[in-house]
């Protein structure tokens, strides 16, 4: 059961638009003539599967499987298209085990006590970590931080779509029905990443997806033991957020990405091709994807929708999520974390023999190639609300996203600022509410203001990095042509 649940995951996340989250809920009535045990460890198996297999797509096509695989795209397709496609899918592969592993250790040690601390989060400290997260936005700038918030901002606008989170209220629908339900995540981020490097692709006439050689297909021993620090570092930043309900794998990537980008010596090399760029998200995308089972087991709460539908599993098998669960289903609970260690490894040795064949995606001829993903767009940003309107959603930011590649405005940060906007919005209205409208209550609570002040000062250790960065890079280019 496990080996067919990360089988699936894995293909599930390859396809663009699909996910855990629909796969878990087509497999969930099959698995009712399933012993409990059985049907839970494959449906885990689907959900933590998928978590790596977006990670392909990402890297070799610029295309995200999964909304947590979009940082991955920065450094993981500028490999691909120097013609180290094949390490950067070893390196993904690895980090995720090595961080899902970590993740699996946590929950088998700690789990009814981290759901515990994890409970002390309330709306405003989930108001200033959300505000903690957009400071990665000055990281995602390219050349312009004007451009860049400009973008976030956009991003907020359009997940203000719909329905209101307090009012109830129907909000920029223009009288249309269809808007009311809002502007789903997967079609936007179909749009702007599938769709538009097709729009790349035709423009630049381009044979294939990468004309340089494929080389060795998986990483060296030096760069294995060059990315252990962020094996950890990201497994750590995915652990402590997926503890968080509500904060999903996509926001920890993002974190991780950022983090790596902080700490390093060449901050400069990330989005050029740098492998602590692959294995920073991966490693929190699959941590967080481990430690989500936490509040699950231990509280019966979700962090997230696939969780969600494995919460609805348990309930019809008649198992009850909480510290009793530990208790009175001890066999089932250690059953479920020890298939995960399990799982861990059969990715490992799933996809690790499976990288060349991988790789080899990239040869496949454009002309072929195009339509393929053209039309796995269209059909995976339809199948998730079974909407026309996702479809035209899709093709409409895929324009828009070879605009923004033409005229040199970040895409990330529009895509940051979709997935933070809602949760920002939510938890700052419902802090007000708790206060009697005091904003006092950001800065009493010691979670929360420390928050805040670490958002203050990461922004200027960003702007400064940034800085830095930009004159190393001047100085550069300087010597360059001194030699020319």
């Amino acid at each position: 059961m496990c080996a067919l649940g990360v089988l699936i995951g894995t293909f599930v996340g390859v396809l663009p638009g699909l996910g855990p989250t629909s796969a878990i809920a087509i497999l969930l009535p099959a698995t009712t003539v399933l012993d409990p045990a059985q049907g839970i460890i494959m449906l885990a198996g689907i959900y933590y599967g998928a978590m790596y297999g977006g990670s392909t797509t990402a890297i070799l096509l610029n295309i995200p499987g999964e909304v947590s695989s979009v940082p991955t795209c920065l450094d993981g397709y500028a490999l691909t298209k120097r013609g180290r496609g094949g390490p950067a899918l070893g390196i993904a592969a690895v980090a995720s085990f090595a961080a899902g592993t970590l993740g699996v250790v946590g929950l088998a040690l700690f789990a009814p006590f981290l759901a515990d601390q994890a409970l002390k989060f309330g709306p405003p400290e989930y108001f200033a970590l959300m505000f903690l997260a957009f400071t990665v936005i000055v990281n995602l700038a390219g050349n312009s931080v004007a451009k860049a918030l400009a973008m976030g901002a956009f991003g907020f606008l359009l997940a203000s779509v719909g329905i209101g989170n307090q009012s109830g209220m129907a909000r920029f629908h223009y009288g249309s029905t269809a808007l009311t339900g809002g502007l789903d995540m997967i079609s936007i981020i179909i749009g702007l990443f599938a769709i538009t490097e097709v729009f790349k692709g035709l423009s630049e006439k381009r044979a294939r997806i990468s004309n340089a050689s494929l080389g060795s297909v998986y990483p060296t021993r030096q760069e294995l033991i060059q990315c252990l620090p962020t094996f950890l570092r990201g497994g750590a930043v995915g652990f402590v957020l997926g503890l968080l309900p509500g904060c999903s794998a996509a926001i920890s990537s993002f974190f991780a990405y950022d983090l790596e980008k902080k700490m390093s010596k060449q901050p400069e090399r990330f989005g050029k091709g740098a492998l602590e760029g692959v294995a920073g998200p991966e490693a929190a995308n699959n941590a967080t994807s481990s430690a989500g089972f936490i509040p699950l087991l231990a509280l019966g709460i979700p962090s997230s929708p696939p969780l969600a539908i494995l919460l609805a599993g348990l309930m019809i098998y008649g198992l009850t999520p909480g510290p009793v669960l530990f208790e009175q289903n001890a066999a089932f609970v250690w059953t479920i974390i020890a298939s995960m260690f399990i799982g861990n490894a059969m990715l490992l040795i799933l996809n690790l023999p499976m990288v060349g064949v991988w790789a080899r995606l990239t040869q496949v001829p454009y002309g072929i190639m195009a339509p393929v993903i053209l039309l796995l767009s269209s059909i995976g940003a339809y199948t998730v609300r079974n909407s026309l309107l996702d479809v035209f959603v899709a093709y409409l930011f895929g324009g828009a996203g070879y605009l923004f590649y033409k005229y040199h405005w970040p895409a990330l940060p529009l895509v940051l600022g979709f997935i933070l906007g809602p949760l920002l919005e939510r938890s700052f209205l419902q802090s007000l509410s708790l206060s009697g409208e005091s904003f006092s209550v950001f800065f009493t609570r010691p979670i929360s203001a420390g928050l805040l002040a670490a958002s203050l000062l990461l922004l200027f250790v960003s702007m400064r990095l940034k800085r830095k960065t930009k004159e190393k890079m001047l100085q550069q280019v300087g010597e360059e042509l001194e030699i020319a």
